[in-house]
């Protein structure tokens, strides 16, 4: 089967185009399709699907036959909170393949990546409608009429001017420099984030702490008066809501400071309750994230500690997501720690419940954990609604677009990030994605970066047509789009804290032509659905360029990426119905040209072009 043309082979997602209940019950039976070239010769179709881990098979039946290509229906009935199921297959020659997540396959498979159906209550509706645009409240932006940093800044802090170079090179100093942006300035400037198309303001934390970044919280009870205090949070979150914005905030679950009041109490006195949040030793020292002394880990066995930070009215989970102006949701640091350690692994039943304590208070409530690696076995839809995608999206796109001469390290790995071509992204995208439920996947950021990474104009070695690739990946494959504040202009950054800078409010210190882009292709995003809502198929993946199309009911759009000008790509348009009645929507340097029974594929450099046919053609 892999002889054949990609659009040629046997296909199943998890959209609604071949899932018709996106939110089923429990009991409740689905139609699931596949649909079938008639290029690939299949005589029989059946789905395989575990009923309390024990398959059972049903036979599928053609619903739908055109010139091209066959419907395969079948039904799966959702006997378990996450229903796994696959296909079996036999061609008209004998041939037995399964089609499961990671494509086809000739001989037996495991089940990880079997397709899932989730009867958990369904994400909030408008995630999947999101642009989600990250803000370093330090960094972002002061407020009119602020007084000098220096004035303000506690004694930990080292104070800084907007303009200064941020301190890479002394440990001291690069988590205490404070350049006094605050949460005014960012409400002062909500028009920016307009202006670009995002929709929602994802806050990296505002709660007090001893650092810049905040990840080391000395309450969770109040606003940082540092950032304004409690009254700015209500009056961004006032004015985002006006506006029509979503606001997130980011909560550490895994850890606090060392100077928060817990651990204060708990330090102080070996009788305090507190004493139980946390993993003392006998001696009197304690655990920490990865060692840090200054950030202790949490003990999630601790059903006083679960009463304090999610069960009781005003614990901070159900605190800051509740009233007039509260937040839409949250994102959990280092969630993939929390609620382990040594032998302890209470990880999900820590998700779970926070996922409980939001829909208690609102079903509109996004949660969103973050996961550097393979997060698969903690987002199967039960606990995070989805996780920062870097494994199935960041790191494939870092692997395509990263410069010659720039091997960046990735979040502590010891060797450089590897330059690798289309065929091993693609092959790297699907197997990742295999391994989530589709609901999970596509509410997950993409992103080319945050605060914590290499900045995306640096990664590519300072190419703005790179950048451009970079963001049309971005904003047309599953997910939502996360883009960190400055990623938009051109904002550099070698690593994590160097990427930290202050955004530069003078345009003309701006890459305009790059601002354009991401305005352009986030405008293309929000106006077509199946950028949103389509599943997601390879037309063609080659050492430098990378082609798939996004397909729903309401129509189709395909999409063409390359890192460098290559040969033209000639694909087959039967499988690609109608698109000579299409537009193109944005392009840069790449161009995609339907010619009766082709299409042509080419790029004079990195560029990308994407290409929409309104027809619904593809509708059963």
């Amino acid at each position: 089967m892999s002889r054949i043309d990609r659009l040629a082979r046997p296909h199943h997602d998890g959209s609604r185009l071949y899932v018709d209940n996106q939110a089923p019950q429990l009991g409740e039976t689905v139609t699931v399709r596949v649909r079938v070239p008639h290029a690939a010769k299949i005589a029989e179709v059946h789905v395989r699907q575990l009923w309390d881990a024990e398959p059972t098979f049903a036979a599928a039946a053609v619903e739908r036959h055109t010139d091209v290509e066959d419907w395969w229906a079948a039904q799966v009935t959702c006997h378990n909170p996450v229903t796994p199921y696959r296909f079996l297959l036999q061609g008209v020659d004998g041939e037995y393949l399964w089609l499961n997540g990671d494509g086809l396959h000739r001989r037996d498979v495991p089940d990880h990546s079997d397709f899932r159906l989730l009867t958990y209550q369904a994400p909030p509706a408008w995630a999947t409608e999101s642009i989600v645009y990250q803000v370093f409240p330090d960094r972002f932006a002061r407020a009119k009429g602020a007084p000098p940093v220096a004035e303000i800044a506690p004694e930990w802090a080292t104070p800084a001017a907007w303009d200064d170079d941020v301190d890479t090179e002394s440990p001291a100093v690069v988590s205490t420099q404070l350049f006094g942006g605050d949460l005014d300035g960012i409400r002062e400037h909500l028009d920016h984030l307009q202006r670009l198309g995002a929709t929602v303001l994802y806050l990296t934390p505002f709660f007090p702490a001893r650092s810049n970044h905040r990840y080391d919280a000395a309450t969770f009870d109040a606003v940082d008066p540092l950032l304004g205090g409690d009254d700015a949070l209500d009056r961004l979150v006032a004015e985002a809501h006006r506006r029509g914005l979503r606001v997130l905030g980011d909560l550490t679950t895994n850890h606090t400071g060392d100077e928060h009041e817990w651990f204060r109490a708990a330090r102080a006195n070996a009788e305090a309750p507190e004493r139980d949040f946390y993993f003392f030793h006998d001696d009197g020292d304690y655990d920490s994230w990865l060692g840090v002394h200054s950030l202790p880990k949490l003990d999630h066995s601790s059903p006083l500690l679960r009463d304090a930070l999610f069960d009781r009215a005003d614990a901070p989970v159900r605190r800051w997501l509740s009233g007039p102006n509260a937040l839409d949701g949250w994102r959990v640091d280092v969630a993939n720690m929390t609620g382990r350690h040594n032998a302890q692994d209470i990880n999900h039943a820590v998700a779970d419940h926070m996922r409980a304590t939001l829909e208690d208070l609102d079903a509109d409530k996004l949660l969103v954990g973050e996961h550097v690696h393979d997060h698969s076995a903690d987002a199967q839809g039960s606990g995070w609604h989805g996780v920062m995608n870097y494994s199935g999206f960041t790191r494939p796109l870092w692997t395509w677009l990263r410069d010659k001469e720039f091997a960046p390290n990735f979040l502590g790995a010891p060797l450089a990030v590897p330059r690798l071509g289309g065929e091993s992204v693609a092959e790297t995208i699907d197997e990742f994605g295999s391994l989530d439920p589709w609901r999970s996947r596509v509410h997950s950021f993409t992103l080319t970066g945050s605060h914590d990474t290499t900045r995306v104009r640096t990664l590519v070695g300072d190419d703005p047509a790179m950048v451009r690739v970079a963001a049309a990946l971005l904003l047309t494959m599953p997910g939502i789009p996360m883009i960190t504040y400055g990623d938009e202009i051109g904002m550099e950054g070698a690593f994590g804290e160097d990427g930290r800078r202050p955004m530069p409010w003078d345009e003309n210190c701006w890459d305009t032509a790059i601002f354009t882009t991401y305005q352009e292709l986030i405008a293309a995003r929000r106006e077509l659905e199946p950028l949103r809502y389509g599943g997601l198929r390879w037309v063609s993946a080659t050492t430098d360029s990378l082609t798939f199309v996004r397909e729903d009911r309401s129509g189709v759009v395909l999409v063409h990426c390359a890192r460098a000008a290559h040969e033209a790509v000639t694909v087959p348009a039967v499988h690609l119905p109608a698109l000579d009645q299409g537009r193109l929507v944005a392009a840069s340097a790449a161009r995609i040209e339907p010619c009766g029974s082709s299409v042509t594929l080419q790029a004079d450099g990195p560029g990308y072009a994407v290409w929409s046919s309104p027809t619904a053609q593809v509708s059963r």
